[in-house]
């Protein structure tokens, strides 16, 4: 009975499959402009008794959330789903690279195939440093320290209501230090080159400083 709780965890990638796999092409890129590079991840939420999963494609420029879906499964189509709103509701032009961890879902075939129709290059960590995909670990962050730690969800439809709430509050209301103070629709919209940040955060490791 003295045993601590062991506090309730999912795992979200799955990285040991038979799919190709590809190497980090963004820890080298120079973002100056919306739409240059997006970042992927999958988070949990509680949701009832059991846990769901969120996909998310962030804009690593504006920080704008491009694309989202709330699953009770990390089935491929999860991602899928998140990818192609955030393909559908965006201007696309050349060069845009999409980052990812190794997940089965990132490496399927069905979603490979539609970043390859769509011209979009890919890139993934190439290992399980978080901080190789910073910026999208930063959001999951945002979203569940701000809002989602604090709010009882009791099932998926009503998690997929507030979530699309959450999201545009984000998207549209939030000030971030990072883009000066704006919201990321703000700058996502409107903005192209250096923004001035009002602070930084920084680790450095023997490839690259990333900065958050």
């Amino acid at each position: 009975m003295l045993v601590k709780k062991r506090k309730l965890r999912a795992r979200t990638t799955n990285s040991y499959h038979m799919f190709h796999k590809y190497p980090n092409l963004a820890k080298d890129l120079p973002v100056s402009s919306s739409n240059q590079l997006w970042v992927s991840d999958i988070t949990y939420i509680k949701v009832g008794e059991e846990f769901n999963y969120l996909f998310l494609i962030t804009d690593s420029y504006s920080r704008k959330i491009v694309g989202w879906h709330l699953s009770d499964s990390l089935a491929t189509q999860g991602a899928v789903k998140a990818l192609k709103m955030a393909i559908n509701t965006n201007k696309l032009r050349g060069g845009l690279v999409h980052h990812s961890d190794r997940g089965v879902q990132y490496c399927s075939l069905e979603y490979v195939r539609i970043l390859n129709k769509n011209k979009i290059v890919i890139s993934m960590t190439e290992n399980s440093d978080p901080r190789e995909n910073a910026i999208a670990e930063r959001v999951n962050g945002i979203l569940k320290d701000e809002w989602l730690n604090d709010i009882e969800l009791k099932n998926t439809r009503q998690a997929k209501r507030i979530l699309s709430k959450i999201i545009h509050t984000y998207n549209t209301e939030r000030l971030h230090c990072s883009l000066d103070y704006q919201t990321p629709e703000q700058v996502h919209e409107q903005y192209e080159g250096n923004i001035k940040k009002r602070w930084k955060s920084y680790y450095k490791n023997k490839v690259n400083d990333i900065y958050l």
